[in-house]
């Protein structure tokens, strides 16, 4: 196995371009395990820990550029008032060594349909930044998962950064386990409010082949809390709109049985979070003073 370590953005896309079955490494938390396990023997890997570049982050256009070499713990400690959904997940990434290593970049490479980092991408409506001795593209979230484990990077491209625009409402995320530490979801669930907009915006995680959002169960209840007046009111949400949301995005949802549950549990577990997230979010809206919503 050939090990290309390159020490800057330019060397590390010439490498990518020259060598393009070379699998990137950062934080390796999903690719060392299956290396371990003899699971997979690409020809050559591609080390990214050295490129400086990708270990940073900033606020660009009201969106925050998150390189993709940034750590799960960096966005816990760094991030959580701009981005408190993904920091929400990140807090329920694998145990604190994981998250030391893990990044949000190594995640959509790998693009499990479990990934932790994609619901609450999804429902914020991230970008991903692909980059190649080509030139650079932007890929929408919502086009970027193309299979179980497959993404739409083009062979000669790396993951440069995921744009993430700064939310403008609550935003919050669940995620079920066998246990609550070293986990990988048995389902997961994010959602965003944009009352100013009067839009609502979800990710489901390890649901289905690929990570995805319930647009059905969206527009429904973006539609009836303004049918209702509930943006402006703030009111209680009914009980039947919260059962309503639950079941379209239950509907959304295409499980299977595996080791970890069923697909009927997983149906099950999903509408209870999506009601329970949701109840949090429009708790945190309502304690929210209008100018901050």
């Amino acid at each position: 196995m050939e090990f290309l370590q390159p020490t800057s953005w330019t060397d590390a896309l010439a490498a990518k371009a020259a060598s393009p079955e070379a699998v990137p490494i950062c934080g390796g938390t999903d690719l060392m395990v299956e290396l371990n396990f003899d699971a997979r023997r690409p020809a050559a890997l591609l080390d990214l820990t050295k490129v400086a570049d990708l270990a940073q982050w900033d606020i660009d256009d009201g969106s925050v550029r998150l390189g993709a070499g940034v750590s799960y713990a960096r966005i816990i400690t760094e991030l959580s008032a701009r981005l408190p959904g993904l920091a929400m997940a990140a807090r329920t990434v694998g145990s604190p060594q994981i998250r030391n290593r893990g990044t949000v970049g190594g995640n959509l490479g790998t693009a499990s349909p479990a990934g932790d980092a994609h619901p609450p991408l999804l429902a914020a409506a991230a970008t991903v930044e692909a980059a190649s001795v080509r030139g650079t593209r932007l890929i929408g979230i919502d086009e970027f998962f193309t299979g179980v484990k497959r993404n739409a990077l083009a062979a000669d491209e790396l993951i440069a950064a995921v744009r993430i625009p700064l939310p403008v409402g609550p935003e919050q995320f669940s995620k079920i386990g066998t246990r609550n530490a070293m986990v990988i979801a048995v389902a997961a669930f994010a959602v965003a409010l944009q009352p100013a907009r009067k839009l609502v915006r979800t990710g489901i995680g390890s649901a289905a082949p690929t990570p995805r959002r319930a647009p059905a169960a969206e527009q429904f209840l973006a539609g009836a809390l303004a049918e209702h007046d509930l943006w402006e009111s703030r009111a209680e949400l009914p009980g039947p709109l919260l059962d309503r949301f639950g079941d379209l995005v239950t509907a959304a949802a295409a499980p299977i049985d595996d080791v970890r549950g069923t697909a009927a549990y997983r149906l099950h577990a999903l509408g209870v979070m999506a009601r329970r997230t949701l109840a949090w979010a429009w708790r945190q809206y309502q304690s929210a003073s209008p100018e901050g919503s």
